[in-house]
């Protein structure tokens, strides 16, 4: 069972994602904050004020019954109240303003701390939303991508290791058997859409060592993939007719063969090594049929990314913290946090190989299963009840811009 976190850890998670949130929006002017209105970004400065609503909500007001420090905040920032397509229209506080806001009420929850530790609802609720945080760096990031803004300056270099580490083909097997799909009391924070494990039958499979990667899916292109009507299921084609998609959105073609991707607001020759990102599911799939293969259900990806084999050649009842065991991750072991503002080679990380010898189980990308985004059984919402499985319906990303595969009919161990 994991220890709550202590004060000093909760506040230390919080001034993380606030620095990594400053990082990601320095430097936009307000045309660029706001940027043009598209289903599938917000406006940047609207999130930016909706992040500190979102902490003031369920700590400040929620837990304390504070008044809100803006007047009008539940009226511009509460997701569950204002229409995404009004967020461009809405009178938003400047950006001066709105990070005043942002830091009265970091500096109120640094400060509640201040001489004690939390109680468990207060650790939950931290962490609730330092991970919210989070994951809306992660949209800050996507929409600099989308918008084609220049790269946030936080990012470091790729290492010549990591870079020149090639592909990393084949397939592993993995043994069948029960395995406990979710987490379990006791392990920690973990979001609604994770509680809580029950038993899934597994068959014994073979699962690729590591996602498809950019030369594979090129391939797939070139072959006229996207033109091949057997490959798409009709929502599939009905997506790539709509688009008139002929290859992955961010990629032009430089003669017969060669690619080049734009990243940010820069064009660079397609990476042959690194998986292939911005992918949706429906483009993952035709994929996966091109090549004879299927994705995995998120049961098989979660037995080959945390299950270990046990004897009599069956899956292990114990589930591992992390792909490679309970070590805490380092940069050697995956590429996280942003650290390289993109991905690595697919054969980088040998470190972090899962007991199957998976690679880049945890990090570098999403990776897409077959299984939709539903409630487990005995599903009930926690407080964020606007990003559950019930409010939101959807093809499940493991990650959302690449696919591992596994051979079309489950084979048994060898």
């Amino acid at each position: 069972m994991n220890a709550q976190v202590s004060a000093a850890g909760l506040v230390a998670m919080l001034q993380d994602a606030r620095a990594r949130t400053l990082e990601l929006v320095a430097g936009l002017d307000r045309e660029r904050l706001m940027g043009p209105q598209l289903d599938i970004v917000n406006p940047l400065l609207w999130e930016i004020g909706h992040l500190a609503w979102f902490h003031e909500h369920f700590i400040l007001r929620g837990l304390d019954g504070q008044p809100p420090l803006m007047s009008e905040a539940d009226g511009l920032y509460d997701s569950a109240r204002v229409p995404h397509g009004t967020r461009w229209s809405i009178p938003l506080p400047p950006l001066v303003d709105t990070l005043a806001y942002m830091a009265s009420v970091h500096d109120a929850l640094v400060r509640r701390l201040a001489g004690r530790e939390p109680t468990p609802q207060e650790a939950e609720l931290y962490q609730l939303v330092t991970y919210h945080e989070d994951m809306h760096d992660e949209a800050f990031t996507y929409s600099r991508q989308t918008l084609g803004y220049p790269a946030p300056t936080f990012a470091v270099s790729t290492s010549a290791r990591a870079a020149g580490s090639g592909p990393w083909p084949g397939d592993v097997p993995v043994s069948g058997g029960i395995w406990r799909l979710g987490s379990e009391p006791g392990d920690g924070f973990v979001f609604d859409n994770e509680k809580w494990a029950h038993p899934v039958p597994v068959t014994p499979f073979r699962i690729a060592r590591a996602p498809v990667t950019n030369a594979e899916f090129a391939a797939f292109v070139t072959d006229g993939g996207y033109r091949e009507a057997a490959y798409w299921d009709p929502e599939g084609a009905k997506w790539r007719e709509g688009c008139r998609a002929e290859h992955p959105v961010y990629w032009t073609r430089r003669g017969a063969r060669e690619w080049t991707v734009r990243r940010f607001d820069r064009e660079e020759p397609l990476a042959p090594d690194q998986p292939v990102i911005h992918v949706n599911w429906h483009e993952a799939n035709a994929y996966c049929r091109w090549a004879g293969r299927r994705l995995p259900t998120e049961a098989e990806w979660e037995a080959a990314a945390a299950g270990a084999p046990a004897l009599p050649d069956t899956l292990s009842e114990t589930k591992r913290a992390y792909p490679w065991g309970v070590e805490v991750p380092t940069p050697e072991l995956a590429n996280l946090d942003g650290g390289h503002l993109g991905c690595v080679d697919v054969a980088a990380h040998p470190e972090g190989d899962s007991a199957w010898g998976c690679r880049q189980m945890i990090g570098n990308v999403w990776e897409w299963t077959a299984s939709p985004f539903l409630p487990f059984p005995g599903f009930a919402p926690d407080a964020y009840k606007e990003y559950g499985p019930v409010a939101n319906p959807q093809r499940l990303p493991r990650v959302d811009h690449a696919a591992r595969m596994v051979p079309p009919v489950p084979e048994a161990t060898p």
